[in-house]
């Protein structure tokens, strides 16, 4: 994951853009990740950690009763999670993780269910499920952040 993080921060540069992230399961990991790539404070906006559902509804300024109606782990929750970080921070471009990183499932939704959005400036929000990650919480948290780094670094090379 070290080199992904690398890759995405020399990317970053030679573009002259910079990243933020606005994650629940990962608790602030995939902004970690990033930091801790030597030159990453060129592009690394910052990030917000919205793990609990009261602070998502704050920060997408959706009513909290509608988050918990449409699901907090969701496709639309990831998109509306990375507009918030671009909004907040400044960034060109956002990064959010939303999911379940167990034991026990939420909202019906098992264990290794994760959501990655993004948005930049040449890309609308966009998320996508991943594969089903497997194992403990760290391995899981671990995976949703190569696989958000991973989906950035790509969309990056793409546009």
């Amino acid at each position: 994951m070290d080199s992904l993080a690398s890759q995405v921060v020399e990317t970053l540069k030679r573009r002259r853009e910079t990243v933020a992230f606005c994650e629940s399961l990962t608790a602030g990991l995939a902004a970690a990740t990033v930091a801790t790539v030597p030159g990453a404070s060129a592009v690394l906006r910052g990030g917000l950690v919205t793990y609990a559902t009261e602070v998502k509804s704050h920060f997408l300024h959706v009513p909290l009763e509608q988050l918990e109606e449409r699901g907090v782990v969701s496709a639309s929750t990831a998109q509306e999670m990375a507009v918030a970080a671009a909004r907040e921070t400044g960034a060109d471009w956002a990064v959010s993780l939303t999911g379940v990183a167990g034991p026990d499932t939420q909202e019906g939704k098992p264990a290794g269910t994760v959501f990655v959005g993004i948005v930049g400036p040449s890309v609308e929000p966009t998320a996508i499920q991943t594969e089903h990650l497997s194992g403990s919480r760290d391995e899981i948290r671990t995976g949703a952040v190569a696989a958000a780094l991973s989906l950035l670094l790509s969309t990056l090379e793409e546009n």
